[in-house]
């Protein structure tokens, strides 16, 4: 219990069901189970963003890269498809994970291999990404989307009948990514990959000499960053059935915002994935609930940058009581 009480999930947890029930209080539209999923589908893109970030700052890297690697692979994988008259999701999946991939791997190996700070890597492909995208584009968007990729949005699972007579549930893309956000649990917490991740963002040099390959180890990474940028991108096709060039660029700062107030440090080496969903929820909440109020949007951004300054100055203290905590140990040895 003493361990529980001290997590950043319970607080999280806490403060969720807090301002959930106070919104309620106010409209009580917002318990009702089709909004809850209305509000999970439109924090799906977000959510699955967050599970790549926050492997990256687990390692002590940095990415705000993924966005344009996003609208890339979107905009690449929707167009041929209508060119060549190609109707299928599964060829639509694994492009668009290929592709990510790939963008995200070029990430990691020039940061690996050429030693440069992983955020002026990222912020440079970012430019170069979306400015190659706009020349060859010129900012055209795209409607006649092919009809099977409604089906990461359409389907439905743990369907009810609303007040009229509508089918609500939760859609198949919401359950990917809360698939996928158990199985990153697993990864990191279970396999000597995922540890040597954790292990890298701590401190890279004892993480060598203890043997992990971290060239490897980067360039997963980035490369997983990239491949679920790139699916994230197909569920926004899914959502909104249109592709525009620009439409996810400039939301990395609510991504590393959440993923920050989930518990992870932008240093390394520490974070959960629990905590992550919970920092996309709690983010999802107050969305809505700021909706629902009729709170003007502007305070959403206020919001935003409040948190990530609160969750990194508690980041700090934490890691300041550690140091403090490690020292006394050592006297009193």
């Amino acid at each position: 219990m003493h361990k529980l009480f001290k997590s950043r999930e319970f607080y999280l947890f806490a403060f969720i069901v807090i301002f959930a029930v106070l919104i309620s209080l106010i409209n009580p539209k917002f318990l009702s189970y089709e909004n809850f999923v209305d509000l999970l589908k439109s924090y799906t893109i977000l959510g699955i963003f967050s599970l790549g970030v926050l492997l990256v700052l687990l390692s002590g890297g940095f990415d705000l890269s993924f966005t344009a690697i996003a609208q890339v692979v979107q905009y690449a994988v929707v167009y041929y498809f209508i060119a060549w008259a190609i109707d299928n999701i599964y060829i639509a999946i694994v492009a668009s994970l290929l592709i990510g991939a790939i963008l995200g791997f070029v990430n990691g190996f020039i940061i690996y291999y050429y030693r440069i700070t992983a955020i002026i890597v990222t912020i440079a492909t970012n430019s170069i990404y979306i400015g190659v995208l706009y020349v060859v584009t010129h900012g055209d968007l795209l409607y006649d989307i092919p009809y099977s990729f409604a089906v990461l949005f359409d389907t439905k699972l743990f369907t009810v009948m609303n007040e009229n007579g509508a089918e609500v549930g939760v859609c198949l893309a919401t359950v990917l990514w809360l698939l996928m956000a158990v199985a990153l649990h697993f990864f990191i917490s279970r396999t000597v990959l995922g540890r040597s991740i954790v292990a890298l963002g701590g401190n890279a040099l004892s993480a060598q000499r203890v043997g992990f390959n971290l060239c490897f180890t980067t360039l997963f990474i980035y490369t997983f960053v990239g491949a679920m940028a790139g699916f994230a991108s197909l569920i926004q096709v899914s959502i909104f059935q249109s592709v525009v060039p620009n439409s996810m660029v400039g939301s990395e700062l609510e991504v590393i915002a959440a993923v920050v107030l989930g518990g992870a440090s932008v240093t390394g080496g520490r974070g959960t994935v629990l905590g992550t969903c919970l920092g996309v929820l709690l983010f999802a909440v107050l969305s809505n609930g700021m909706t629902l109020m009729k709170i003007s949007p502007f305070f959403y951004e206020i919001f935003t940058g409040i948190v990530i300054l609160i969750s990194v100055t508690i980041n700090a203290l934490q890691d300041i009581q550690r140091k403090r905590s490690q020292v006394r140990v050592q006297v009193e040895e």
